[in-house]
Parts: structure tokens; sequence; C-alpha cells
């Protein structure tokens, strides 16, 4: 079974909000009903992203290991799930066409991928 990416997303966004929140809570007021809150909800989110990113069956090693990252790890989990490409051509080519004047370009580098589902 998977798990939506939606629902990682705002996990992500949570966990650093929360850690944000709560540090500036102690940097500035300290105020214990702050604390009480943020921090369940904090680790909350923290493990909802990395059990989120362990089930998901597309994440790689590294998408797993940046997921336990406190804070950012979520953000950073899902920045390397976009980009999961199925590379279809990746290859340098003799152009076939002259190149632009003044240039000494006889080779044309091709890459074609696409984004996996």
């Amino acid at each position: 079974m998977t798990v939506d990416l939606r629902h990682l997303r705002v996990a992500a966004h949570l966990e650093l909000a929360s850690l944000v929140i709560m540090l500036a809570n102690i940097a500035t007021v300290h105020l214990k009903p702050v604390s009480s809150l943020m921090g369940p909800a904090h680790g909350f989110a923290y493990l909802f992203v990395v059990v989120a990113a362990w089930r998901l069956g597309q994440a790689t090693v590294a998408v797993r290991a940046a997921a336990l990252l406190p804070g950012v790890g979520g953000l950073l989990a899902l920045r390397l799930l976009d980009r999961a490409r199925d590379v279809l051509v990746n290859e340098t080519r003799p152009r076939v066409v002259p190149p632009p004047a003044g240039t000494h370009h006889t080779h044309d580098t091709v890459l074609r991928a696409r984004r996996l589902p």
C-alpha cells in the first residue's frame, strides 16, 4: 500500500512550521502553552513523514534517509521524489545543421526524460 503524496506534502510542511514556531518561542517569550502544543504536533508530523516515506513504493534509499532528518527531512524527501525521472535518451549526436556563425559546435547533447508516476 502506498501513501498519497498530498498527505506527505502537508505533513512535511507542518513538520517544518512547527519546528520554526517552537524555536521562535524558545528564543523569545518561551510560553508553556505554545511548547506543550507544538512539541507533540512536531513529533506527530515527523513520525508521519518518516512512516509515509518508508511506505512509498517508489521511495529510494536516499528518500528514506532524507525523511529521517528532523525539520526539513520531509521537504527533502519530497524534492527527491519529484526528481524521479525515467531517462529515455541521453547521448551526444553529431550536428545535422551547420552551427551558428562564429561557433565551433559540432555535436548536440540530447536528453529526453519523462517523470515517473
